[in-house]
């Protein structure tokens, strides 16, 4: 065991990761269809974009370019491109959490379509979190073969998504490192074999943060308790990630249980990860893994290494 060098790679990261507030390196580029609604209060759709990242509206029927038009896009996306029945969007950076921009599209036929062009991932926007809009392909007629194949298809892959949470929540009920998980997210340290090996307090603005590692036999774990300590702003929980270092996408296995998703201002909660020997295991061989958690507007809120040595064999 290397207790003193652990501690010590451990502030250093979460002091890092706390911050810089470094962006979510990961998105799922959406497909995404849009039925028009009649109904006024449904009329402005969002649109979920990146910097440097081309997103693509395709139409039923052709767009009138010279009808089309931005609001205050300048300095923040490329001039807007109309080709036949698409318009292309491309912005020059990432826009901020509370930027949006106004876009009106006019189809040939007159009818106008307005749309506010956002930053992805922001969870509270939608039942159906885009997390990055690739294309989306918006229908007027609701009865066309089109439109209808579309929404099939979209109904079906929320299905698919439904069935496989509902396989992942079944598993989980029986797993004993979520159970575990759980035990440390309501502070039972002393009814689970692991044992304490170092802490830190990370600094932030509007967080209160204590950071806590353990070993076990063939497990590590760790727990992250965060107060909010901001006046008004609610913090929401969006993503855990476990990966041998920060370039991977691959998450490794882990168990995950969390006293409370949001945490208004006031307001404390802990999130407990447990993994397994196996998810430490590369290429024959134990190594040290990067936990991240990140928040809803897609910011990285702590980092912390988890430490090959936290296995005990």
């Amino acid at each position: 065991m290397r207790p003193i060098l652990l501690t010590r790679s451990i502030l250093l990261l979460v002091l890092v990761a706390s911050s810089s507030a470094q962006a979510r390196g990961e998105y799922e580029p959406l497909v995404r269809p849009i039925m028009l609604s009649e109904h006024p209060a449904d009329s402005t759709h969002s649109v979920y974009v990146k910097g440097q990242v081309i997103t693509t509206l395709r139409f039923e029927r052709p767009v009138d370019p010279g009808k089309t038009k931005m609001i205050g896009w300048e300095g923040r996306l490329e001039p807007l491109a109309v080709v036949r029945n698409k318009v292309i969007l491309e912005p020059i950076r990432d826009l901020h959490q509370d930027e949006g921009i106004p876009l009106v599209v006019t189809l040939v036929d007159g009818t106008e379509i307005p749309f506010l062009v956002k930053p992805p991932w922001n969870k509270r926007d939608s039942e159906w979190p885009p997390i990055l809009d690739q294309q989306l392909d918006v229908f007027k007629d609701r009865d066309s073969y089109v439109s209808m194949y579309a929404a099939l298809k979209d109904a079906l892959k929320k299905n698919d998504k439904l069935t496989e949470e509902n396989e992942r929540y079944r598993k989980e009920e029986n797993s004993v490192d979520h159970a575990l998980a759980t035990l440390l997210a309501n502070g039972e340290v002393k009814k689970t074999p692991f044992r304490f090996v170092a802490a830190s307090r990370p600094k932030d603005p509007d967080m209160d943060m204590v950071v806590k590692v353990y070993s076990g036999p063939g497990k590590a774990a760790a727990t992250v308790t965060l107060t909010n300590t901001s006046y008004g702003d609610t913090w929401e929980f969006a993503d855990a990630r476990l990966t041998h270092d920060l370039t991977s996408y691959t998450k490794r296995p882990f168990a995950l249980r969390l006293t409370n998703a949001t945490i208004v201002p006031g307001q404390s909660g802990t999130i407990a990860i447990v993994a397994d020997k196996s998810a430490f295991e590369h290429e024959g061989q134990l190594v040290d893994l990067a936990l991240q958690i990140f928040r809803s507007d897609g910011n990285l809120q702590v980092l912390v290494q988890m430490d090959r040595t936290l296995i005990r064999q």
